[in-house]
């Protein structure tokens, strides 16, 4: 199916009966052969973390309930699964009976994962639990008042540098923004990016960020776009990109790569 068939950016109408074939996969291979991965590999560990905050379904007695649900992608999914395809497919839910949560969590891990082609997994967590919100992501330096004279809106990977003797960095910016590349409607995120190795120039990275202004591309080729040039160009020993969005649609996305298999996208921040 082509992406012009998703639903996304379209009138749709919100179902009243569960079904997994809302579900709209799109494949990751153009994308990274449009960033010059073309023999079947990366030079990436990751997932795609996905919080969904307007879960809801039936109890057997016809009382309704309501969660929230962490899903996560790996990265190796040979499909990402468009965003308001999944919202439609969770709305399938609210009209279903189902005995315990346990059990929800079951059918969207196996609708999930039948759809992106590898193990989605899926826990939910009762609105009584909340989730800690932080403001900047801890111990990390924000860049975002560095001067940059010749700020560009146009993708701009050659204002990446680093130089001198091999350096351990933890640095965020609350400026990225993309635009979704179905409806042109803006996508806001704070990003983070933690390396080892020469030393990047900070003015050239926050040029950079915000040289994604105008850019339309999904959360999860944002974030690969980012770490395939940051490792072309500055040549780092370890690297890890995260990309926290904001919430739209009751959905927010939060992919990270990294050259450490351990990492991961870090806690909730305010924004969403």
């Amino acid at each position: 199916m082509a992406l012009n068939d998703a639903p996304l950016g379209k009138s749709s109408e919100y179902p009243d009966r569960y079904n997994p074939d809302l579900l709209f996969p799109v494949p990751r291979e153009e994308n990274r052969r449009r960033i010059g991965l073309n023999d079947g590999r990366w030079p990436w560990f990751g997932e795609d973390l996905w919080q969904a905050w307007e879960v809801s379904w039936l109890r057997a007695d016809g009382v309704p309930a309501v969660a929230w649900a962490e899903i996560r992608f790996p990265a190796a999914s040979p499909n990402i699964i468009e965003s308001k395809s999944l919202k439609l497919y969770l709305n399938s839910l609210n009209q279903a009976v189902f005995s315990s949560p346990d059990q929800v969590a079951d059918v969207i891990t196996r609708d999930l994962s039948s759809g992106s082609g590898a193990a989605v997994q899926v826990t939910m967590r009762s609105v009584d639990e909340g989730a800690m919100a932080e403001g900047r992501p801890q111990g990390y330096e924000l860049i975002d008042g560095e001067t940059v004279d010749d700020v560009t809106y146009d993708y701009a990977p050659e204002s990446l540098s680093a130089f001198g003797e091999s350096v351990s960095e933890s640095l965020c910016s609350h400026l990225l923004k993309s635009n979704c590349p179905v409806t042109g409607q803006p996508d806001w995120a704070t990003v983070m990016i933690r390396y080892t190795g020469p030393k990047l120039d900070r003015r050239g990275l926050l040029r950079y960020i915000v040289s994604f202004r105008q850019k339309q591309d999904f959360h999860e080729h944002c974030v690969e776009t980012l770490f395939t040039d940051i490792m072309a160009r500055c040549k780092p020993e370890v690297l890890m990109v995260c990309a926290r969005y904001t919430r739209r649609g009751g959905l927010d996305i939060n992919p990270w790569r990294s050259t450490n298999p351990e990492d991961g996208s870090g806690a909730r921040l305010i924004r969403q």
